[in-house]
């Protein structure tokens, strides 16, 4: 074989071996929201105002066990979903994953992202969680997606950081230098796990999987993802925009903006004016420096083509909008729920009323609402600052 078809058999084996996402299967839908498999949500974001279709195609891309691909299908009633995946032992976990939550709108196939092509048609959301990263060529993989995304369509993507992982890296290394056979999974998890047992308590790596990893890594199928998988490509924010150039589509931009605001880590005038001198990469790649443990990973949206872009700065252009409340709102109906960030929120009594008003709304405009609830424009901007509400022009 090749050594690309070397390193896919290899990851095959892993996920054969540890299916993943090792969530549980439920006979329900998956509990809470993720936003950004949204359809509307994730459009809204990206350009500021709701879609005009909610009848989409949306490609899981590297499904897995089917974790995405199940919320992908409850959270777009009315889409059409397809979840591909090298691991046939994950396809099989998917499967029945979706189909004992009801989640029956969809089709898996058992594919490679560099087989992307042999989907018939385009798709106007294409997910790829976690995924790029494991593959032995990501601009190969992302530019195979690239062909598949429908013009004025979204791609959501997330990958590794190199310096968030730092400690992640060197103890991969170490699993290696202690095993056997690499291509023995699960002696590589027992080894990692004897290691870990055996450092002391303020080891640097023990510190770091305390503080960030240790409770999702109980599970056996998340420890061999993180430490003993036998690919990983980690970014910083050079290597990242050189993906993204390979991709040939358009940055949106980064689904956490406020991780990337420099005001985030200091406040002296002097400092934040010379940030805003600078490139948007070159901030980007201050704060992944100046923050390093916070950047464990990138998640942003690319698109295919100009996308719209509505601007509510303008109190005229704002009262004329539809508002409609966010289908993604963990903790409605209650005062306190997180926004888009999963910030805590506390509503006041008028913003409360509010995204009553606009919960289902089709018609009435802000303005027309305002005529029954008395609250502020400029609190009618900032819930839609969080993504409480979408906006129709």
């Amino acid at each position: 074989m090749s050594d690309s078809q070397t390193i896919s058999a290899a990851v095959a084996a892993l996920y054969n071996t540890y299916p993943f996402p090792p969530e549980p299967l439920l006979d329900e839908p998956p509990p809470g929201y993720n936003w950004r498999w949204n359809w509307l949500a994730a459009y809204s974001f990206c350009t500021g105002q709701k879609p005009k279709r909610q009848d989409v195609r949306i490609l899981d891309a590297g499904c897995g066990t089917g974790v995405g691909t199940e919320y992908l299908v409850h959270l777009n009633p009315h889409a059409q979903v397809t979840g591909i995946d090298l691991s046939a032992g994950a396809l099989t976990v998917a499967r029945e994953r979706c189909q004992r939550s009801g989640a029956d709108r969809v089709e898996f196939h058992h594919l490679s992202l560099y087989d992307a092509n042999q989907l018939s048609g385009q798709f106007d959301l294409i997910n790829c969680v976690g995924v790029l990263h494991h593959l032995p060529d990501p601009n190969r993989g992302i530019q195979s997606l690239a062909t598949k995304l429908a013009l004025g369509g979204l791609m959501h993507i997330f990958v590794y950081s190199e310096l968030g992982r730092y400690e992640i890296q060197l103890m991969q290394e170490a699993i290696k230098l202690l095993q056997s056979d690499r291509s023995d999974y699960r002696e590589g998890v027992a080894i990692g796990r004897q290691i870990f047992a055996s450092l002391p308590p303020n080891n640097r790596l023990v510190r770091r999987e305390q503080e960030r990893w240790s409770m999702e890594n109980t599970r056996d199928e998340c420890f061999a993802d993180m430490y003993v998988h036998p690919r990983e490509v980690d970014y910083n924010i050079h290597t990242l925009f050189e993906l993204i150039d390979a991709s040939g589509l358009n940055f949106l931009g980064f689904s956490n903006p406020r991780q990337w605001e420099a005001s985030r880590l200091f406040n002296q005038p002097d400092l934040l004016e010379r940030a805003d001198k600078l490139s948007d990469q070159e901030r980007y790649r201050l704060i992944e420096l100046l923050d390093p443990e916070s950047v464990t990973h990138y998640e942003f949206f690319l698109s295919r083509g100009e996308l719209p872009k509505s601007d509510w700065s303008s109190d005229e252009a704002l009262l004329q909008a539809i508002p409609e409340r966010s289908p993604c709102m963990d903790g409605w109906e209650s005062r306190c729920l997180f926004n888009y960030d999963y910030q805590i929120i506390n509503l006041a009594e008028d913003e409360f009323e509010f995204l009553k008003a606009c919960d289902g709304n089709q018609t009435q405009s802000v303005q027309e609402i305002l005529s029954t609830v008395s609250i502020s424009i400029d609190k009618v901007r900032s819930l839609q600052e969080q993504q409480l509400i979408l906006l129709t022009p």
